[in-house]
Protein backbone atom coordinates (compact mmCIF):
# COMPACT_ATOMS: atom_id res chain seq x y z
CA UNK A 1 0.00 0.00 0.00
CA UNK A 2 3.09 2.59 0.33
CA UNK A 3 4.06 2.00 -3.22
CA UNK A 4 0.42 3.35 -3.99
CA UNK A 5 0.65 6.23 -2.15
CA UNK A 6 3.98 6.91 -3.36
CA UNK A 7 2.14 6.18 -6.67
CA UNK A 8 -0.73 8.78 -6.23
CA UNK A 9 2.16 11.36 -4.32
CA UNK A 10 4.12 11.33 -7.60
CA UNK A 11 1.14 11.53 -10.12
CA UNK A 12 0.01 14.31 -8.07
CA UNK A 13 3.28 16.15 -8.78
CA UNK A 14 3.18 15.10 -12.52
CA UNK A 15 0.02 16.97 -12.49
CA UNK A 16 1.39 20.02 -10.56
CA UNK A 17 4.51 19.74 -13.77
CA UNK A 18 2.42 19.62 -16.39
CA UNK A 19 0.58 23.09 -15.18
CA UNK A 20 4.13 24.64 -15.89
CA UNK A 21 4.21 23.76 -19.31
CA UNK A 22 1.80 26.55 -20.78
CA UNK A 23 -1.66 27.44 -20.83
CA UNK A 24 -2.84 24.73 -23.18
CA UNK A 25 -6.48 23.98 -22.62
CA UNK A 26 -5.81 19.89 -23.21
CA UNK A 27 -3.09 19.89 -21.21
CA UNK A 28 -4.99 21.48 -18.07
CA UNK A 29 -8.32 19.48 -18.66
CA UNK A 30 -5.31 16.42 -18.37
CA UNK A 31 -3.52 17.98 -15.60
CA UNK A 32 -7.80 18.12 -13.87
CA UNK A 33 -8.42 14.51 -15.21
CA UNK A 34 -5.32 12.72 -13.55
CA UNK A 35 -5.82 14.48 -10.28
CA UNK A 36 -9.14 13.51 -9.91
CA UNK A 37 -7.91 10.01 -10.49
CA UNK A 38 -5.23 10.09 -8.53
CA UNK A 39 -7.57 11.31 -5.84
CA UNK A 40 -10.19 8.96 -6.21
CA UNK A 41 -7.62 5.85 -6.10
CA UNK A 42 -6.36 7.88 -2.98
CA UNK A 43 -9.60 7.95 -1.22
CA UNK A 44 -10.42 4.29 -2.18
CA UNK A 45 -7.61 2.89 -1.40
CA UNK A 46 -8.14 4.72 2.28
CA UNK A 47 -11.49 3.40 2.46
CA UNK A 48 -10.03 -0.46 1.60
CA UNK A 49 -7.57 0.13 4.60
CA UNK A 50 -9.91 1.00 7.09
CA UNK A 51 -12.55 -1.72 6.41
CA UNK A 52 -12.66 -3.66 9.24
CA UNK A 53 -11.67 -7.07 8.91
CA UNK A 54 -13.30 -8.57 11.44
CA UNK A 55 -16.84 -6.54 10.85
CA UNK A 56 -19.82 -9.07 9.27
CA UNK A 57 -19.94 -6.69 6.09
CA UNK A 58 -16.19 -6.85 5.76
CA UNK A 59 -16.41 -8.65 2.23
CA UNK A 60 -19.11 -6.61 1.48
CA UNK A 61 -17.56 -3.37 1.72
CA UNK A 62 -14.14 -4.25 0.21
CA UNK A 63 -16.09 -5.66 -3.30
CA UNK A 64 -17.86 -2.20 -3.26
CA UNK A 65 -14.84 -0.34 -2.98
CA UNK A 66 -13.01 -2.72 -5.62
CA UNK A 67 -15.91 -1.81 -7.99
CA UNK A 68 -15.25 2.02 -7.04
CA UNK A 69 -12.17 1.75 -7.74
CA UNK A 70 -12.63 -0.12 -11.05
CA UNK A 71 -15.18 2.58 -12.08
CA UNK A 72 -12.67 4.71 -11.65
CA UNK A 73 -9.62 3.09 -13.83
CA UNK A 74 -12.57 2.44 -16.85
CA UNK A 75 -12.78 6.76 -16.58
CA UNK A 76 -9.09 6.89 -16.60
CA UNK A 77 -8.91 4.48 -19.73
CA UNK A 78 -11.22 6.84 -21.48
CA UNK A 79 -9.37 10.09 -20.68
CA UNK A 80 -8.03 11.81 -24.36
CA UNK A 81 -4.48 12.24 -23.66
CA UNK A 82 -2.91 15.32 -24.84
CA UNK A 83 -0.89 14.77 -27.89
CA UNK A 84 2.60 14.78 -26.07
CA UNK A 85 0.92 11.87 -24.03
CA UNK A 86 -0.62 9.93 -26.69
CA UNK A 87 1.57 6.68 -26.50
CA UNK A 88 0.41 6.22 -22.98
CA UNK A 89 -3.34 5.99 -23.91
CA UNK A 90 -2.80 1.99 -24.31
CA UNK A 91 -1.64 1.53 -21.26
CA UNK A 92 -4.40 3.68 -19.78
CA UNK A 93 -6.91 1.30 -21.44
CA UNK A 94 -4.95 -2.39 -20.19
CA UNK A 95 -4.73 -1.01 -17.14
CA UNK A 96 -8.44 -0.83 -16.83
CA UNK A 97 -8.90 -3.90 -18.07
CA UNK A 98 -6.48 -5.65 -16.08
CA UNK A 99 -8.92 -3.78 -13.26
CA UNK A 100 -11.87 -4.98 -14.15
CA UNK A 101 -10.39 -8.59 -14.69
CA UNK A 102 -9.13 -8.03 -11.00
CA UNK A 103 -12.56 -6.95 -9.44
CA UNK A 104 -14.20 -9.74 -11.35
CA UNK A 105 -11.93 -11.96 -9.94
CA UNK A 106 -12.57 -11.11 -6.23
CA UNK A 107 -15.90 -10.95 -6.57
CA UNK A 108 -15.99 -14.47 -7.33
CA UNK A 109 -12.88 -15.54 -5.10
CA UNK A 110 -15.47 -14.08 -1.95
CA UNK A 111 -18.71 -15.72 -3.71
CA UNK A 112 -21.01 -18.03 -2.61
CA UNK A 113 -20.21 -17.39 1.15
CA UNK A 114 -16.81 -19.01 0.63
CA UNK A 115 -13.33 -17.90 -0.33
CA UNK A 116 -11.54 -19.46 -3.18
CA UNK A 117 -7.35 -18.25 -2.59
CA UNK A 118 -6.85 -19.43 -6.08
CA UNK A 119 -8.96 -17.02 -7.44
CA UNK A 120 -8.11 -13.99 -5.04
CA UNK A 121 -4.04 -14.79 -5.93
CA UNK A 122 -4.95 -14.34 -9.63
CA UNK A 123 -7.02 -11.04 -8.33
CA UNK A 124 -4.27 -10.30 -6.67
CA UNK A 125 -2.13 -10.74 -9.77
CA UNK A 126 -4.59 -8.50 -12.31
CA UNK A 127 -4.47 -6.12 -9.57
CA UNK A 128 -0.69 -5.52 -9.38
CA UNK A 129 -0.91 -5.57 -12.74
CA UNK A 130 -3.26 -2.75 -13.34
CA UNK A 131 -1.18 -0.36 -11.00
CA UNK A 132 2.13 -1.31 -12.54
CA UNK A 133 0.89 0.37 -16.07
CA UNK A 134 -0.39 3.48 -13.71
CA UNK A 135 3.31 3.91 -12.19
CA UNK A 136 4.59 3.31 -15.79
CA UNK A 137 2.56 5.95 -17.27
CA UNK A 138 3.11 7.96 -13.87
CA UNK A 139 7.08 7.96 -14.90
CA UNK A 140 6.89 8.91 -18.62
CA UNK A 141 4.66 12.11 -17.56
CA UNK A 142 7.71 12.80 -15.17
CA UNK A 143 10.12 12.35 -18.55
CA UNK A 144 11.30 9.49 -16.91
CA UNK A 145 12.45 6.29 -18.16
CA UNK A 146 11.00 3.74 -16.00
CA UNK A 147 13.69 0.73 -14.98
CA UNK A 148 11.39 -2.10 -14.95
CA UNK A 149 12.95 -5.58 -15.89
CA UNK A 150 9.84 -6.55 -17.81
CA UNK A 151 9.56 -3.91 -19.59
CA UNK A 152 10.73 -3.02 -23.11
CA UNK A 153 11.16 0.39 -24.40
CA UNK A 154 10.74 0.60 -28.47
CA UNK A 155 11.68 3.97 -30.23
CA UNK A 156 10.75 5.47 -33.08
CA UNK A 157 13.11 6.52 -36.24
CA UNK A 158 12.26 10.36 -37.24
Amino acid sequence: MKKKVHMIFTALLTAMTLTACGEDAALTQFKKSMDDFCTSISEIDSSINNIDAQSENATADLLSYLDALDSTFQDFAELDFPDEFDYLENLADESSEYMTEAVKSYHEAYGNGAYNEYIAEYAKQNYSRAYKRIQIIISFLHGEEPTDADLTIEYEND
